[in-house]
């Protein structure tokens, strides 16, 4: 089991940290857009939607990333008091209560929503901007996928820990 947490718990990682980098893209590119904007006074739509599009890259691949550095939003008015063992009970009801069927109810409906926007090979509709809108809505549905795969593996290193065995 083990190593099937550290598995989940790598492509969670790797998607992360494949999106931190786009974070980078996203400072160049709203730089090169003030620069535009505001000493040539002009802009173009493809820019400005580049800018959306990292922007979701960054928060849909790394919300599973942030999940898994315990770095998400938590209300943590009791949870900061409990002994570990009530943390992981707590968690695990959580997930399985909350995050897990919101996440697959996202991607059952965000794969429809993806599959019609592929089929039309749908664009942006505004004039000079980019195509294939169907990849930015991919992002949704990989997003939650990623949070899928981290709520698993975070449920079952509970369900370890709460069983009394060794999780590394």
């Amino acid at each position: 089991m083990n190593s099937l947490i550290h598995g989940l718990e790598k492509l969670v990682k790797l998607a992360g940290v494949f999106a931190g980098y786009f974070t980078l893209l996203l400072v160049i590119t709203i730089v090169m857009d003030v620069i535009l904007r505001y000493t040539f006074n002009t802009t173009f739509i493809w820019v400005v939607e580049l800018e959306t599009y990292y922007f979701a890259l960054i928060f849909l691949l790394g919300a599973g990333y942030a999940f898994q550095k315990d770095k998400h939003v938590r209300v943590d008015v009791f949870y900061s008091k409990f002994s570990p063992t009530k943390k992981h009970r707590t968690d695990l009801l959580g997930n399985i209560l909350f995050l897990l069927p919101w996440t697959i109810t996202v991607l059952l409906v965000s794969f429809q929503y993806v599959r019609f926007s592929f089929l039309i090979n749908e664009a942006s509709p505004q004039p000079g901007g980019l195509p294939y809108l169907f990849v930015l809505k991919s992002l949704v549905f990989f997003g939650f996928l990623v949070l899928v795969v981290q709520c698993l593996a975070s449920s079952i290193k509970s369900i370890l820990v709460l069983l009394n065995k060794s999780v590394e």
